[in-house]
């Protein structure tokens, strides 16, 4: 399939100003060649600021508790308010099934989803996120009908691992490894090589922070020794991305991952630190992220239009999936709706690329 690429090096577009943290350093002290940073590069605050540990506090929403005896849910607090409030602003997608279906008439769909507090629940060890049998079916079933990805904050191979499915793309490291469908390699993605999945069927791999492997795997190696006495600390190598993972911390000690992260940190002005749900991701200083694979999955299906997006925790396709096959008959290739399902900070970045 040829494809038309419009997309840059990536690099790296909105920095937030430069202060007085001991992470913050004048990126043109460090642009290698070929690659172009912003004047300002900011990576963190320092761990003596409120809004730091705020941030820490608040990158986990709480849910509704229920009462496990009873199946019924406990007396209303501020935070069961906060949360009613938001699923006004944003509705569940399960709510509003039959406005997806209406829009969909005639169109083709794209589906691309998380996984972490997508597919899976959000559980106390990363390692055991497992999505149960019932959703694997129904992702399996959507993936008879229309192209799916998986775009996670993981590496890919332990994505393939928890899902196990071949029917679907896979992108990991927040899009910083994509397995997508095979097609031309164009000139604006010199990291865009031909290969093969486990089957041996051709794909196109593209992986643009490539040059950082081995940084990150320096970084992996000297969190994982300065955070082994932290109980309950978890540091989880994701190739692209290194995640320090705190549920499992004293919230006393968020204050001591924090320095441990910069203390790391200060040594590697080209890496930059993002928040998830209760894990900090150490993170190339790229333009790139999930809003881009998406856009880079979607050119190598054929192209895409703005899509229609709702906030949901679970994904349900019965019904959709009979009446609307993918390329069926010969359409534009802008008659295409790409949905996206995510619960995460980082999926915003997606979120926004489909408004757009």
């Amino acid at each position: 399939m040829d494809m038309k690429s419009n997309h840059s090096a990536p690099v790296l577009t909105d920095p937030a100003p430069m202060n007085k943290s001991r992470l913050g350093i004048h990126s043109s002290l460090y642009s290698p060649p070929g690659v172009v940073f912003s004047a300002g590069l900011f990576l963190t605050d320092d761990v003596r600021s409120s809004s730091w540990l705020d941030a820490m506090k608040s990158s986990s929403p709480t849910h509704r508790k229920i009462a496990k005896d009873s199946g019924t849910e406990l007396v209303s607090t501020d935070t069961d308010v906060a949360y009613r409030n938001w699923m006004l602003k944003y509705p569940s997608a399960l709510a509003s099934f039959a406005k997806i279906t209406n829009y969909a008439k005639g169109k083709r769909l794209a589906l691309f989803m998380d996984y972490d507090g997508t597919l899976s629940p959000i559980v106390d060890d990363p390692d055991r996120a497992f999505m149960s049998n019932a959703m694997r079916a129904a992702v399996k079933n959507v993936a008879q009908y229309f192209p799916t990805a998986i775009i996670s904050g993981r590496s890919r191979d332990k994505v393939y691992e928890f899902v196990g499915l071949t029917e679907l793309y896979y992108a990991g490291s927040h899009g910083m490894d994509i397995m997508g469908p095979a097609r031309p390699v164009s000139n604006d993605h010199a990291n865009c090589i031909k290969s093969t999945d486990k089957q041996g069927k051709e794909v196109n791999l593209f992986q643009p922070a490539s040059e950082f492997l081995s940084m990150m795997d320096e970084v992996f190696k000297s969190l994982v020794e300065i955070t082994k006495e932290i109980k309950g600390a978890k540091v989880e190598n994701n190739k692209f991305c290194v995640s320090v993972h705190y549920r499992n911390v004293d919230e006393k000690c968020w204050p001591t991952i924090a320095q441990c992260v910069q203390e790391i940190l200060k040594d590697y002005p080209r890496l930059r630190l993002t928040h998830g749900r209760k894990v900090l991701e150490v993170r190339p200083v790229l333009d790139w992220d999930k809003g881009k694979a998406v856009e880079f999955l979607l050119e190598s299906l054929g192209g895409y239009i703005s899509g229609l997006l709702y906030r949901s925790l679970t994904v349900l396709f019965a019904g959709v999936c009979q009446s609307l096959p993918w390329g069926r008959r010969a359409k534009p290739l802008d008659d295409v709706l790409p949905i996206y399902v995510g619960d995460d900070q980082t999926d915003e970045d997606a979120f926004k690329v489909l408004l757009d």
